[in-house]
């Protein structure tokens, strides 16, 4: 079945469905991971996007259980170049064509996704529309320009309730970890509790109070879609948290986590989206290969009237990746310090993370 992706600059993509049919709406970003799609697809940062994979080949490998970052597919619709018909892995469960088709995301393949990525680098990232419906498909671009792409992100991926995860190891040293769930990866999660963290979730709209009554040794704040403007109650809480208790916050919650501090945001041109980019330890001149997913960064001008300052740099593009408080053992980075999918050598962090609580701890105690 044929298939169409209008962008909002009137260009016309024309090419072959797979999964679900019908339309899909959302901003149109690039990702430049080589492998990974299915991590991509149940990430729920990326929740009101539509995904371009640089990539030419994707789902060689199939789909597993094991690899899903949540429940369902998040991302609004998925564009690639080629959609591998016979894939083959030991884990493998399904193809890609069929998952998307299950969870009701329209895909379209078969079409020029570098070519694509090169429009988004040039004009920035576009509203676009992904239809199998492709007669008087023009007509999609005069209505592009003034429609708005989905808002209150966060709320449709965050947990609606409660719940907890054990220490996978040290179990009888665990430090207990609150964690503000905006849109949180399931990775993320593991490589906590592999790390020595006791977890409770809760959701984005928590407030301080409720939080400091779950005794936590120090609070998370997780990665998650959207504008971080947008996400008020959040940086309420946080407001309400600072100076009770280690806070470490990853994505958006490193975005938030600066807003609460009087810090701001902006939108980048096209953002970072993928497992390879180059970021530097100020401190230490260390250089990591971090994975990341966002659109929004903090304006490094505006951390000047805030009691932050920045630890980590893109070496890209110059934008700031991580900061830290002057006084209070609050820290926060601009990318995902674990692996999924991406390098692992950011795990270093969750260290640092556990340092402060198990400090503060001691303080507290005596």
């Amino acid at each position: 079945m044929k298939a169409a992706l209008v962008l909002e600059t009137g260009k016309i993509l024309l090419g072959e469905s797979f999964g679900a049919t019908g339309e899909a709406f959302g901003e149109v970003v690039f990702n430049t991971g080589m492998t990974g799609y299915q991590e991509v697809l149940t990430d729920p940062s990326y929740a009101g996007q539509m995904v371009c994979m640089t990539y030419p080949l994707i789902g060689n490998y199939g789909i597993n259980r094991v690899d899903d970052q949540s429940d369902k597919p998040q991302v609004q619709g998925f564009i690639v170049k080629e959609a591998a018909r016979n894939p083959s892995h030991w884990q493998m469960e399904k193809n890609i064509s069929r998952t998307l088709a299950q969870s009701g995301v329209v895909g379209i393949k078969g079409i020029d996704t570098r070519a694509l990525t090169r429009i988004i680098r040039e004009h920035g990232v576009l509203r676009g529309v992904i239809t199998t419906e492709v007669e008087n498909v023009s007509e999609w671009v005069p209505r592009l320009k003034t429609k708005s792409v989905p808002s209150d992100v966060v709320k449709k991926v965050s947990t609606p309730k409660i719940y907890t995860l054990p220490a996978i190891k040290n179990e009888n040293e665990a430090v207990h970890v609150v964690v503000m769930d905006f849109g949180i990866k399931r990775n993320i999660l593991q490589a906590m509790q592999e790390s020595g963290f006791q977890l409770t979730v809760v959701p984005y709209s928590t407030s301080a109070e409720q939080i400091m009554k779950l005794q936590p040794d120090g609070v998370f704040l997780s990665n998650g879609p959207g504008d971080p403007k947008e996400v008020a109650v959040g940086i309420e809480t946080i407001q309400g948290l600072l100076g009770k208790r280690p806070i470490f916050g990853i994505c958006l919650g490193h975005q938030l986590l600066s807003l609460a501090l009087g810090g701001d945001t902006y939108k980048m041109k096209f953002g970072h989206r993928g497992g390879n980019q180059p970021v530097q330890d100020l401190e230490s001149k260390r250089v990591t290969i971090t994975s990341q997913n966002h659109g929004y960064a903090i304006s490094e001008e505006s951390l000047n009237q805030t009691p932050l300052y920045v630890t980590h740099r893109n070496l890209n593009d110059q934008s700031v990746e991580g900061v830290k408080h002057r006084e209070l053992p609050v820290f926060s980075v601009q990318y995902h310090p674990e692996a999924g999918p991406g390098p692992s050598e950011s795990l270093y962090l969750f260290e640092e993370f556990a340092q402060l609580m198990q400090e503060w701890r001691a303080g507290y105690a005596s």
